[in-house]
């Protein structure tokens, strides 16, 4: 994984994430309006969401590249498609 992608850059990514469920946590014990919290629940989704969207991104453009010229054309398809069945297992 550390070829394929920037990793202090997902880094951050990830660390946005947590502060977001954080804040949600937060707003919970502050007994904010649900619709605000709710509003805060789709935005971390949505940047979780975009962490799975990079790492496929660089898997693709690197593991994928690699195995395809390496010659494991048909290995390497087969967990390209497992790759995408899991991200699209996290629903938008």
């Amino acid at each position: 994984m550390k070829d394929c992608m920037d990793l202090e850059a997902l880094h951050r990514r990830i660390h946005k994430v947590i502060g977001q469920c954080n804040g949600i946590d937060r707003m919970i014990e502050r007994n904010v309006p649900c619709e605000d919290i709710l509003l805060q629940v789709s935005a971390a989704k949505s940047a979780l969401h975009k962490v799975g969207q990079v790492i496929l991104e660089g898997h693709l453009r690197h593991c994928v590249r690699n195995g395809i010229e390496s010659g494991n054309a048909d290995e390497t398809i087969a967990k390209f498609a497992q790759a995408i069945e899991y991200f699209c297992r996290m629903k938008k």
